[in-house]
């Protein structure tokens, strides 16, 4: 890992295409705290290039000849673990390929640079370059398997009137995986929102449902929320709760980004601490940046028990690390412990 005060990120591009491996370099290499130390063309040259450099991230597109990329993060992330950052198409039909490779262990999943205009390929060098010097400072850690946890007590507070609130960023995909499929099918209402390009939510949703015994839904209209279902907000769209009729709701919104982000982890926290106050539980989990951070200050300001997920068991902790510096925590949990937590909170509410 590098120093971030003196020492520039060493990274190492890994792509088969010529003018892209050129392009993704003067897009880098124009970060004074970025150094591209090489390129490869196939995950052949890339393994030794590894070995030669010694990089601190690598670039890694998914579709390259001879052994794919998802082949190579495998063998990587068994043989030598390291900050991947992959830069690929992002496509509807690319989205299980995207998350299979943040599950095997990437940092991040990025689009490759289109033709955007000047000031669209500015936005993307700054956020491609803000994933490479956040993935940096990953900790890398093995997949762990699924966890375990008891259901709520029998004779608990009716879940119907209790709610879960779960944000996430990098690493986060896995992350909210572990929690729910550590929750019991008779869960309160519980509402997501995890930074996700907009072709990869729907994919997210139906994965998180294979590995949880709640019923995990893609949140596309305004709904009524119900126990023992988890909701995932769409990308590109805010997601907020109401309570109306004695029941949760959860209502999309299309409003301006909060924090260069829609979803916004803020927005659904804030609206959560307005609607339901001690009767939630929230936890914010890995992810680069402070998306959050307010929401779930106001969330313990409230009386909800509020989570972050510790920086041990954290792939970048940067959103739960902001709210830990804020006060906005009641407790600062690993992963392993934050579902028994949340059901516990609300089960004695």
């Amino acid at each position: 890992m590098p120093d971030p005060v003196s020492a520039p990120v060493r990274v190492l591009i890994v792509d088969d295409s010529l003018l892209m491996r050129q392009l993704l370099a003067e897009i880098l290499g124009a970060d004074p705290g970025i150094e591209v130390v090489g390129a490869a063309a196939d995950a052949y040259a890339a393994r030794e290039a590894i070995k030669r450099l010694a990089p601190d991230v690598i670039t890694l597109d998914i579709a390259m000849p001879g052994m794919d990329g998802l082949t190579f993060l495998r063998n990587l992330m068994r043989l030598r673990p390291m900050p991947v950052v992959m830069v690929s198409t992002l496509t509807a039909q690319g989205a299980p390929a995207g998350l299979e490779a943040l599950a095997l262990g990437a940092v991040d999943v990025m689009a490759k640079p289109q033709p955007l205009g000047e000031r669209g390929l500015g936005d993307y060098a700054g956020a491609l370059r803000a994933k490479i010097r956040a993935a940096a400072r990953a900790h890398v850690q093995p997949v762990g398997g699924t966890l375990r946890c008891a259901p709520l007590p029998a004779g608990g507070a009716r879940a119907d009137r209790k709610l879960i609130a779960i944000g996430g960023s990098a690493g986060g995909t896995e992350a909210i995986r572990a929690v729910l499929a550590a929750m019991p099918a008779d869960a309160p209402p519980t509402v997501i929102v995890q930074h996700i390009p907009a072709s990869f939510s729907a994919a997210f949703a139906e994965r998180l449902d294979r590995h949880s015994p709640m019923r995990v839904v893609h949140l596309e209209a305004d709904r009524t929320l119900q126990p023992g279902h988890a909701y995932v907000a769409p990308g590109g769209r805010h997601l907020r709760v109401v309570r109306s009729g004695g029941q949760w709701w959860g209502r999309l919104g299309d409003d301006p980004p909060q924090r260069r982000h829609r979803p916004s982890v803020d927005v659904l926290f804030e609206s959560v601490a307005r609607c339901a106050g001690a009767q939630a539980a929230a936890a914010l989990l890995t992810g680069m940046g402070d998306d959050g951070a307010r929401g779930l200050l106001a969330l313990r300001a409230a009386g909800a028990l509020t989570i972050a997920q510790d920086e041990d068991s954290s792939l970048i902790w940067g959103m739960p690390g902001a709210a830990v510096a804020l006060d906005a925590a009641c407790e600062v949990l690993p992963l392993s412990q934050i579902a028994q937590r949340l059901l516990g909170a609300v089960a004695e509410r």
